[in-house]
């Protein structure tokens, strides 16, 4: 199954709607180009990634996950990750990723994370 993303904002912070394979293929550089045209909108301050709807990843995947985050960074936008699958939060702490991919306990919380921790 591709990667389908969903993506809308609420009070300034994009969430993105992750289902589908977070593997290698045509439709992987589409959470790169959704993020990049989200963070061209001025207003966003923060990015959420609900990764439940994620079948299975790979190295591709957990690269465009660290793309997306980079892109994210050089504007002070911090992003947070919510309904990580254990298979995708395994992978996460054994590339240490999960320290800047950091999961959220949920959409609450997540929003108050990205809210306290963006750029004035």
């Amino acid at each position: 199954m591709p990667l389908n993303i969903e993506t809308k904002i609420e009070e300034g912070v994009a969430i993105f709607e992750l289902s589908g394979a977070l593997t290698l293929g045509p439709t992987l550089v589409s959470l790169r180009n959704a993020a990049k045209d989200v963070l061209a909108d001025s207003e966003v301050t923060g990015i959420i990634l609900r990764v439940g709807g994620v079948t299975n990843a790979d190295s591709a995947g957990l690269g465009e996950l660290t793309i997306v985050y980079a892109t994210a960074s050089k504007r002070g936008c911090p992003i947070r990750l919510v309904d990580v699958n254990p298979n995708l939060k395994k992978m996460l702490v054994v590339t240490h990723l999960n320290a800047v991919l950091m999961p959220a306990e949920d959409m609450a919380h997540a929003k108050r994370e990205v809210k306290a921790q963006a750029r004035p």
